[in-house]
């Protein structure tokens, strides 16, 4: 999963703070690029770069967090590291019509006088700006689409400033100290203006489930029990100013500016959210909002790129679901587990004592040690398999505390464009008993590589392609390819003396597949909340718990869980394609490398980049 701010056009053309994009410099999209028989114009070409370069920089002057998390918040542009975007209805409006206006601007080059990798970041460009159009039709989700609640147990700035400052905005000089101070003044803006687009929502119908509001008030009514000078803002710059020797009260600012601005900020939002809870409803999906069954579908094209219907993608998750059981119920009988249904017979496996670290500090660090065995091994078989791997390294971490409770269980955060802050995988240790060792070396190379590090960091580190490039985000395309990865991994033989590693990934495919059901059922099927968990309890064999801060997360992020198998299934898909058209000349790091070179694309368009490199192969 990917949590990440890099949103193109005021969205992601995918979901939370995302990446990439066509990379020429790689020798898969050089390949695909010469693909084509002619040559892009000239003129046309300058045209489309001189957009794209614009474009960039728009996205910087609209986005502080985008720039501190580019690490571009220095020189010329040093002024955003002290800004935060504010979420008013005017500059929402204002995001609304530059859109537009760039995409009248895109439409004006002749697109029929592009070729190659030209044409292919063309295609991307228009498909993310047509996507986030559409979007305008529906007056709300534009907190980040298609996150429909502004503010729930997933999202909202409560959650997401404070994790902003403490993992992207770096602080080696007093300037950057000062720039924290004043960001965390912004806050309280940036609060009150969220509250007044949530009221918005509120008035027009658009309301949380009872759950996700409770969930939400629970954690805002823990932040503000928490003493300021004990909050994680205040430590957060109080450890890194004395790490560096850096002399001032920040500490001492930093708590006065939560007690007399952010507080009370956060304490109107709450109040907002508790005088709503008593009329909230409890009916989980979309489908019971204004608007609400166009929502969803917007939602299923935004986030898997592809025309594909609710129904469709519910008949294909249950086709697999049917599928990968019986694959695991192959290992599970070889392992002596023969009684109940498969997700029963996980289930037991997932409370082995064997396989359970400790709840207690000495066992996390045992398990992100562990993790950090399971890279290294991978790093040793990248090189086989991929002709570019990245420079960039990857860091594993704990999901700060704070957040745990409404934190997903995994999740990528990438390095910076100049490499000075590397790729973070973060897993959410709240309960050891929720990782099984088993369901750990899955995670790893889906989070990190071969998974999104070493997609996502090969893709910002292309620097022959224009800085949009370096950027652009899809949610099919990077979750499916981190899904990929998983199989991927498998086929690469990790698995060949662990079968109950295997079991555990096929337990993540199985999973991915059951949200395919899930999503579709909530959300088109008027599934119940405790009709999903159940499901999912029945079929995965996983934990209550866990089962449920999943489900609630698909409840606020409707589509979103649909982006992992969909796209997954279409690298396959092109992979096999590839693969039967060359024969013996088929080379699986020439693939990986056209694949990854022609990133940040729509499905549809990762089709042609393959079909394109397939082409040049057999030109030899």
């Amino acid at each position: 999963m990917i949590d990440r701010r890099r949103l193109l056009m005021t969205a992601a053309a995918g979901a939370g703070v995302a990446a990439t994009g066509a990379c020429a410099s790689l020798p898969g999209a050089q390949a695909a690029a010469s693909a084509s028989s002619s040559a892009s114009d000239p003129t046309i070409k300058a045209a489309l770069n001189a957009f794209m370069d614009r474009t960039f920089e728009h996205i910087l002057d609209k986005s502080p967090e985008t720039t501190t998390a580019f690490g571009l918040d220095t020189g010329a542009r040093a002024s955003a590291k002290s800004k935060l975007s504010v979420p008013t209805l005017e500059e929402e409006e204002k995001g609304r019509r530059l859109n537009r206006a760039q995409r009248t601007e895109l439409a004006a080059i002749d697109r029929s006088r592009l070729a190659g990798v030209d044409a292919v970041r063309y295609d991307t460009i228009a498909a993310s700006y047509d996507a986030v159009i559409a979007t305008y039709d529906i007056p709300y989700g534009q907190g980040g689409w298609p996150n429909v609640y502004r503010v729930s147990q997933q999202s909202g700035a409560y959650q997401s400033i404070p994790a902003f400052l403490d993992t992207q905005h770096g602080i080696e000089t007093a300037a950057d100290a000062e720039a924290y101070v004043s960001r965390v003044d912004m806050f309280a803006d940036v609060l009150n203006a969220e509250t007044d687009r949530m009221l918005e929502d509120y008035a027009r119908g658009v309301v949380p489930p009872d759950f996700i509001l409770s969930n939400a008030v629970g954690m805002q009514d823990g932040m503000l029990r928490t003493a300021a000078a004990e909050s994680g803002l205040v430590g957060s710059i109080t450890r890194r100013t004395q790490d560096k020797g850096l002399a001032g009260d920040w500490g001492a600012r930093t708590t006065r500016l939560i007690e007399s601005r952010v507080y009370p900020a956060l304490r109107r939002q709450l109040e907002a959210m508790k005088a709503k809870l008593p009329s909230a409803g409890h009916e989980a999906g979309v489908w019971r909002l204004p608007q609400g069954d166009a929502y969803y579908a917007n939602s299923l094209h935004y986030i898997t790129t592809t025309r594909l219907g609710a129904d469709e993608i519910h008949r294909i998750g249950r086709d697999l679901v049917a599928e990968l059981s019986a694959r695991a119920d192959v290992l599970l009988k070889a392992q002596g587990l023969t009684q109940g249904s498969v997700g029963q017979r996980i289930a037991a496996l997932g409370d082995d004592p064997q396989y359970i670290y400790p709840n207690t500090e000495a066992g996390r660090t045992a398990l992100i040690a562990d993790l950090n065995r399971q890279m290294a091994a991978m790093q040793a078989l990248l090189p086989h398999y991929f002709g570019r791997l990245p420079r960039s390294p990857v860091e594993i971490r704990r999901v700060p505390a704070e957040i745990e409770a409404g934190a997903g269980l995994g999740y990528y955060n990438s390095p910076s464009l100049d490499g000075t802050r590397p790729g973070a995988y973060y897993i959410n240790l709240r309960d050891t008993s929720e990782w099984p060792k088993w369901t750990l070396p899955t995670l790893t190379y889906h989070e990190a590589a071969p998974g999104h590090h070493l997609q996502i960091a090969i893709q910002q580190e292309s620097e022959a392609a224009p800085k949009l490039m370096n950027t652009l985000f899809f949610s099919s395309y990077v979750e499916g390819w981190g899904l990929y990865a998983e199989q991927l991994a498998d086929e690469m033989g990790v698995y060949a003396d662990d079968p109950i590693g295997q079991i555990g990934y096929l337990q993540s495919q199985m999973f991915r597949a059951v949200r395919l059901v899930v999503d579709t059922g909530i959300h088109s099927k008027r599934w119940s909340r405790e009709q999903a968990i159940r499901y999912m309890v029945e079929t995965l064999g996983d934990q209550e718990s866990a089962v449920t801060s999943e489900v609630d997360r698909y409840c606020g992020w409707p589509g979103q869980a649909c982006a992992y198998m969909v796209g997954k299934l279409e690298w396959v898909r092109l992979r096999e394609k590839a693969r039967r058209a060359l024969g013996d000349r088929f080379d699986i790091r020439g693939f990986h490398d056209a694949g990854l070179g022609g990133g940040g694309v729509p499905l549809t368009v990762l089709e042609r980049v393959i079909d394109d490199w397939t082409a040049s192969v057999r030109r030899g």
